[in-house]
């Protein structure tokens, strides 16, 4: 079954819409966006999510000491690094954190280089929460576990899944209305990934 990942949780009506629609992971994000929060808001959203929902923290070219202090924290539980990390600082990172990582790919980028020691990739367009899809054609072949993310909305998503046959899709953008996210989408997007 594809996993679900809906990312830019950043409010307490968000964490609701979840607990009652229980996608596998949810992302906060820690990098400078429109969906960035805090720690101190990230440990209270978090204490009121439900425990089998997996929490992703989205990093872009961060210090590795601040991802270290959000790990120790324990307020996520999964590491997603978005920016131009290399395989010298996801090695320190490592050395540094337990958690999981997704490396994000820009697959709009001449320079792919995909040969990362971590547990999965997430293919994108690189422009990150614009909602605009890519060419899905340009997914390599992985030896990995990889995430579809990029412009997915409830109408596209089924259609993403046949294609590329990730192991998770991430929406963020695609399940929002007027800048926040959406219960109905939500559900949609969901039911139609998991075809209830």
């Amino acid at each position: 079954m594809t996993k679900v990942k809906i990312c830019g949780i950043r409010s307490l009506n968000d964490v609701e819409i979840v607990n009652e629609l229980k996608p596998d992971y949810i992302g906060f994000v820690f990098a400078k966006s429109k969906r960035q929060i805090t720690p101190l808001l990230a440990k209270e959203l978090k204490s009121f999510l439900n425990k089998d929902i997996k929490v992703v923290g989205v990093f872009v070219n961060e210090k590795i000491e601040t991802i270290e202090n959000i790990c120790k924290q324990k307020l996520i539980d999964i590491i997603q690094l978005h920016g131009e990390e290399d395989k010298i600082y996801i090695n320190q990172l490592k050395k540094k954190c337990e958690n999981k990582i997704i490396k994000a790919i820009n697959l709009n980028s001449e320079n792919v280089y995909m040969d990362y020691d971590v547990d999965y990739l997430l293919f994108d367009n690189g422009k990150g929460g614009t909602g605009e899809k890519f060419n899905w054609e340009l997914i390599p072949r992985v030896n990995k576990p990889f995430f579809l993310a990029g412009g997915l909305t409830p109408f596209n998503v089924v259609n993403g899944v046949n294609t590329v046959k990730p192991y998770g899709v991430d929406a963020s953008t695609g399940v929002e209305l007027r800048g926040s996210k959406n219960r109905y989408k939500i559900k949609e997007f969901i039911r139609r990934v998991r075809n209830e």
